[in-house]
């Protein structure tokens, strides 16, 4: 059976298709050796529980290892000490084969003989007895740790651990503890109810977060590399033949993804799969093309998955997240990357940003554009004149399947001026860039693809990036901040089109100058020709 590109659970070595993870997993031994007590804690479908399984294959030669999913125990498990002891015990014996058959016993006991009267102290007693009497050190790991992260049983077998780690020179204990899951548990309190006070402000709780004077920072990337993408796809090739592009291809995924597992495996998996039956590829080897991968970019933003549904329910649930990732996308201000504002750690733990030379950036293009279209696409929005204006003009500016910036740049400054003249220099700085996206987006959306070159907001400017039919437009959308400020901003355009080997790009330039003069009109810096919206 041939191998094919996975979404759905872990990955599996002789089913799929995957990066070589070798290197992260020899970091995470080196931890593991050293005795080191950890959690990884990365988004959503980030590869984690794969990660375990793989780290347990090359663990199992030195050590034992006790590989437990605390989503299979329920929230029913951990009422109680005793419902949580019987449940821990039951998956230790269903899911360990090698088990000391006094061990084995006693767990044996606890899950089954009912009686309804033991308690953590109990089994971490039976645990420390295994790990005294195996001839390997013992590695717990847990995958799935969020199940039960909001639980007072979770926080007393956190304490647990805490303790016996502490005199493990004097009680045997595990060589080394990892937990599994998005939330760490400096973020247990972001999962307990604000109507439970009692356990908000519980010592118990306390004591449970000082499990982490005792873990050690997990700083292992996990996300993919360009030429870890560039080894998956060889093998592919290998099997397949399409004669893609491999730089080419890796480099696209990496761009779009900054190599977060998920989107890297579902684009590969829309081109292997989806793009290839199409009528207009038709092939595998034409679907694995920069045509063929830009078509999967557009499937994938209009598809509904479970990262994208985890993105916007945490929008809903986290109010101060939804409103700083507004305005991050659309002012145009750089905001300091703060790790004790709860939005951006938010933001970060579910990896929607990330830090980039303490400022925050949205962590990928993929989640960029897909934000731009859930903010541009809300009933408000779509309420505004220019949007109304906007469907009015769409079918104007496409010849011969030539999307003409320059006509929608010279309709986008008639509107805005009807429609927004009077308004003051805060809306402008404020919803210019916002209602251009909505103009622009409505016209290209269904055939063109369009994202935002974050690198360039923190020069004061925000640059899109349009790929219609094949073509690519570079536009240019920044405030007026004097005419020195603007040269400089052209020339840095002409470089920034260098980059992309074209010779025309485009400004939308919001002037807050009495005397601007309205209109577009060309410019020619060096090679380069620049077709500047003034408004």
């Amino acid at each position: 059976m041939s191998k094919v590109f996975n979404v759905s659970a872990d990955c599996k070595p002789d089913l799929h298709y995957m990066v070589d993870i070798s290197e992260q997993l020899g970091q995470i031994k080196e931890m593991v050796d050293a005795g080191q007590y950890f959690t990884i804690n990365r988004a959503r479908q980030y590869g984690k529980t794969t990660t375990l399984n793989a780290l347990e294959n090359i663990l199992i030669n030195e050590y034992v290892v006790l590989n437990l999913d605390f989503q299979l125990i329920g929230d029913a498990d951990f009422e109680t000490e005793q419902t949580f002891v019987e449940a821990f015990s039951s998956e230790l014996l269903e899911s360990i084969e090698d088990i000391p058959e006094e061990i084995r016993t006693k767990l044996d006991t606890f899950a089954y003989d009912g009686s309804n009267k033991w308690r953590l102290r109990n089994l971490f007693r039976v645990l420390s007895r295994w790990c005294s009497i195996s001839e390997k050190k013992i590695v717990l790991m847990i995958d799935e740790v969020d199940s039960a992260t909001n639980n007072q049983v979770f926080l007393d077998f956190l304490a647990q651990l805490r303790g016996y780690y502490i005199k493990r020179n004097k009680i045997p204990v595990f060589q080394s503890v990892i937990l599994a899951g998005v939330y760490d548990v400096k973020n247990i309190k972001r999962k307990i109810r604000s109507d439970d006070e009692h356990k908000m402000n519980s010592p118990k709780l306390s004591q449970g977060l000082y499990f982490w004077n005792i873990a050690a920072d997990f700083d292992v990337v996990m996300s993919f590399s360009k030429s870890g993408i560039a080894g998956m796809l060889e093998e592919y090739e290998a099997d397949y033949r399409t004669g893609m592009d491999i730089d080419e291809m890796s480099g696209l995924l990496y761009d779009y993804t900054a190599g977060y597992p998920f989107l890297v495996s579902r684009l590969c998996k829309l081109m292997d799969e989806k793009i290839s039956k199409l009528e207009l590829f038709g092939t595998k080897s034409s679907a694995w093309t920069k045509e063929g991968f830009l078509e999967a970019e557009r499937m994938i933003q209009s598809e509904k998955n479970t990262l994208f549904e985890s993105l916007n329910n945490k929008l809903t649930d986290y109010p101060e997240l939804n409103v700083m990732l507004n305005s991050l996308l659309f002012t145009g201000k750089n905001i300091g990357y703060n790790p004790d504002n709860q939005a951006i750690n938010t933001a970060a733990m579910f990896g929607f940003i990330k830090n980039q030379n303490n400022v925050v950036m949205i962590a990928n293009r993929i989640f960029e554009t897909r934000l731009y279209n859930l903010y541009l696409s809300t009933s408000q929005m779509q309420g505004l004149d220019i949007y109304t204006a906007s469907l009015r003009d769409m079918n104007q500016f496409v010849v011969d399947g030539h999307l003409n910036m320059r006509r929608i740049l010279e309709k986008f400054v008639v509107h805005f001026n009807d429609l927004y003249s009077d308004h003051d220099e805060t809306f402008l700085e404020e919803e210019g860039r916002k209602y251009f996206l909505l103009y622009l987006r409505t016209i290209i959306n269904g055939t063109g693809n369009y994202y935002i070159e974050s690198q360039t907001r923190g020069l004061r400017r925000t640059d899109v990036i349009v790929d219609y039919n094949g073509e690519q437009h570079v536009i240019e959308m920044k405030i007026w901040r004097g005419q020195e400020y603007n040269d400089r901003g052209e020339k840095q355009l002409t470089e920034y089109l260098d980059d992309y080997h074209i010779n025309e790009g485009y400004m939308v330039s919001f002037n807050f100058n009495k005397n601007k003069k309205i209109g577009v009109h060309e410019i020619v810096v060096e090679d380069k020709l620049l077709i500047e919206a003034v408004v």
